[in-house]
């Protein structure tokens, strides 16, 4: 057992998942990274657009504090005026792929039987 028990943790794998992405912005910032590195607005303009709702400043920046404390993505400040910041997929969440692709087809499934 480690020392530091991770908050998103649990004895079952799937409620571990869900703990960690398990939120409709989480999922669409994990989604838009995987076409490469965002800026903040990129994300924003590009997840508002395809929840045709928008996001707020404060929940894009609550989900991506998160999904960076859990190493699922990465944050770069550059040193320039004015700051400029990009978002990433670190390792662990590129190996995200697979289920996001997966939830994607199914979804396209699901959207074709209406």
């Amino acid at each position: 057992m480690h020392e530091k028990m991770s908050p998103y943790y649990s004895p079952c794998p799937v409620e571990t998942a869900l703990n960690l992405i398990g939120n409709k912005w989480k999922i669409l910032i994990i989604h838009d990274l995987m076409l490469g590195k965002r800026r903040f607005g990129e994300l924003r303009r590009s997840i508002s657009a395809a929840k045709k709702q928008s996001i707020s400043q404060k929940v894009l920046t609550q989900n991506l504090r998160e999904l960076e404390d859990a190493k699922l993505i990465c944050r770069k400040v550059y040193a320039e005026v004015p700051p400029k910041v990009e978002y990433s997929l670190t390792e662990l969440g590129q190996s995200l792929k697979s289920v996001i692709n997966s939830l994607e087809s199914w979804g396209e499934y699901y959207q074709g039987m209406w």
